[in-house]
């Protein structure tokens, strides 16, 4: 997908849509500063070149449940692409595993894996035992509490290329 030019009213609607989700036509241009039509214009010009995945609510899991939340570092014994493709469709089919990054140097990969108990956390971690999955070595990390949690600050991030 071709990557457009952003300009500051660009960066002003995706950090308002970050923020609050969806909004209204005249909430989004109030935000943003620009009149209505324009605005709309620039918004879908947004969503058909990828730069808007879609639109989530921040639910508060502790008012829902209890429930473990555990960071897991992964380490692949081979390092080929078929391991990797192997391990990824693996991993993005397992819905208690909410984030994954590949990444370099001492872990192939850091997981965020949110289930309903340690009992369950445990099934998970034999489930990945018992698949091909190529693992050498992984790490758990029982999270006590949640410090920070935050979106990254788009605004600051594109500055360098309105420059």
């Amino acid at each position: 997908m071709k990557k457009l030019a952003l300009d500051a009213a660009d960066i002003r609607i995706l950090c308002a849509l970050q923020k609050h989700g969806q909004l209204s036509k005249a909430k989004l241009s109030e935000i943003s500063g620009l009149s209505a039509t324009p605005c709309w214009a620039r918004l879908t010009r947004l969503k058909a070149a990828g730069y808007i995945r879609g639109y989530h609510a921040d639910i508060e899991l502790s008012r829902l449940a209890d429930f473990a939340q555990v960071i897991v570092t992964v380490s692949l014994s081979r390092h080929r692409k078929a391991d990797f493709d192997r391990f990824e469709a693996y991993i993005n089919g397992r819905d208690e595993i909410v984030d994954c990054i590949a990444t370099g140097g001492g872990v192939d990969y850091i997981m965020k894996v949110i289930s309903s108990s340690l009992t369950e956390f445990q099934n998970f971690v034999e489930d990945l035992h018992t698949e091909d999955l190529g693992i050498d070595r992984y790490m758990t990390h029982f999270a006590t509490r949640q410090v920070k949690t935050a979106l990254p600050n788009i605004s600051k991030l594109a500055t360098s290329n309105l420059k």
